[in-house]
């Protein structure tokens, strides 16, 4: 559970609302039927424009990601790795074939099964680099239609708002209209600009994060399998790989969703 997310959504939502209520708002001034249907409505209906199908649905499953991300111990990845060099040190390389079937990730899997298969360093580091370059590049993109509602909400936030000013010109002759129309106009505009800078900007970016760092802990993988298919020391590949160990990915998402 990323506890960062819930108290940053707690913390945002939270203090717009206290404000408004150290202000002598009401709570009751922020709910606006037509201003919610313009702002969500019409984000949702741009996104979904701009966007194919398959980063839709893709993005939708990252969504997760936000509050319980996949976690992978990066040290235990490389201590597993180490373990595969000795192994092949001392049985040779088909011994590695019982492993693949204990593997759950694919790309792991895809690399071991090239190891197995005899082929040489490059090829593998190849091979594993551009399945690695592929999957990164989709992620982002599912990531960027978060990115995209936080840019349309605010615009369609300045939208309802017209659309409220629209509604209160039309109705001067009756004051009793103009509330609602009032209403509509500055409350969509909140809107827009809160669930922009509060929930759909800081969920693209801490889903590129962790793309980010996913990537890193598929590199290391990809480099390891290589290490172990030169006949590196397995020494040697703990140092190598060791250098993958910051502070910020030792527990990570690996993207598996």
């Amino acid at each position: 559970m990323d506890i960062l997310s819930i108290l940053g959504i707690l913390m945002g939502v939270g203090a717009v609302l206290l404000g408004n209520l150290l202000e002598g708002g009401e709570l009751s001034s922020l709910l606006n039927g037509p201003a919610l249907i313009i702002v969500f409505g019409g984000t949702c209906g741009a996104t979904l424009l701009q966007f194919p199908p398959a980063i839709f649905f893709r993005s939708m499953k990252m969504l997760r990601w936000i509050f319980r991300p996949n976690a992978l111990d990066a040290e235990a990845q490389i201590a597993q790795i180490v373990n595969w060099s000795y192994q092949v040190r001392k049985d040779g390389l088909l011994r590695l074939e019982d492993e693949i079937e204990l593997v759950d990730d694919p790309f792991i899997q895809k690399g071991l099964q090239l190891l197995v298969d005899g082929n040489d360093p490059d090829t593998i580091h190849e091979i594993l680099e551009l399945d690695m370059h592929v999957k990164e590049s989709r992620d982002y993109q599912a990531a960027r239609l978060f990115e995209a509602m936080g840019g349309y909400a605010p615009t369609i936030g300045i939208l309802g708002a017209v659309m409220g000013l629209i509604h209160v010109m039309q109705n001067l002759a009756n004051p009793e209209l103009l509330g609602a129309g009032i209403a509509t106009a500055f409350v969509a505009t909140i809107y827009g600009v809160a669930s922009a800078n509060l929930i759909f900007l800081p969920i693209a970016n801490k889903l590129k994060a962790h793309v980010f760092v996913a990537a890193q802990l598929r590199e290391m993988v990809a480099v390891g399998i290589a290490a172990i298919a030169k006949g590196e020391n397995p020494k040697n590949i703990e140092l190598k790989l060791s250098g993958y160990l910051q502070p910020d990915i030792k527990k990570i998402d690996h993207g598996k969703a």
